[in-house]
């Protein structure tokens, strides 16, 4: 039987208890800044770009290329500050309200990603009522996230795909242009495959970095869409 050459086991620590967060060891907790301290200055172009291609748009494409812009930064912004402040393993209270940001930047960066084709696509009565209902969710899933911290996690992820995927089902069946709509799918698949490893801390070492991985490539992908078939 042929020996492993690499012996990741090492690199991680044993799974959370119920009820507590995963404490990733320093060499994770470096890939999970590289993996989304990587994409801060690019989010940052991206949203410079759309800023400029819509100053000779209409408002909604203004106000969209700001808000999604700026969700795209917060994103990759929050989530590298929260495991910085985390690796130095100081400033116990920043870190908690870090960690929470974290979650609940989440719910608003996946309301933002829908804006540009519920708003600028025609999707007949859905596109204003559901962006509507899509910023209220994010506002009790973060309010959720903050009484429940760390409490049924199973539930939160849960809360996490229904807020990702249902949305999608008026671009899907009520949109009457579908260009995009490829890359958009992808762009799901990606952030889907990588719940996998988001739930895997502990039992596969650097995996919540791997699951950073699924996220930018997500994340990327719904960019180029938005960027190539809406600006």
């Amino acid at each position: 039987m042929m020996k492993r050459l690499v012996d990741l086991s090492r690199y991680r620590n044993p799974p959370a208890k119920p009820g507590e967060a995963y404490i990733p060891t320093s060499q994770e907790q470096i890939a999970n800044i590289i993996t989304h301290g990587f994409f801060v200055v690019p989010a940052y172009q991206a949203m410079d770009t759309l800023h400029h291609l819509a100053l000779d748009k209409s408002y909604s494409h203004k106000a969209i290329a700001w808000v999604y812009g700026i969700s795209l930064v917060l994103i990759f912004s929050i989530s590298t500050f929260f495991h910085v402040i985390s690796l130095s393993g100081r400033l116990r209270n920043l870190r908690h309200i870090l960690h929470l940001c974290d979650r609940g930047i989440i719910y608003f960066f996946i309301a933002a990603s829908y804006m540009p084709w519920l708003v600028l696509r025609d999707v007949g009565i859905w596109g204003d009522r559901l962006s509507w209902l899509l910023w209220i969710g994010a506002i009790m899933g973060t309010l959720y996230n903050c009484i429940f911290h760390e409490k049924y996690k199973t539930l939160e992820t849960v809360f996490y795909l229904m807020f990702g995927v249902l949305p999608s089902l008026p671009l899907i069946f009520q949109a009457s242009d579908t260009a995009g709509l490829i890359e958009v799918a992808l762009g799901g698949a990606f952030y889907i495959g990588g719940v996998y490893f988001f739930k895997s801390d502990g039992k596969i070492t650097f995996a919540h970095a791997i699951w950073h991985v699924f996220c930018a490539t997500g994340a990327c992908l719904h960019f180029y869409a938005v960027y190539t078939h809406l600006y």
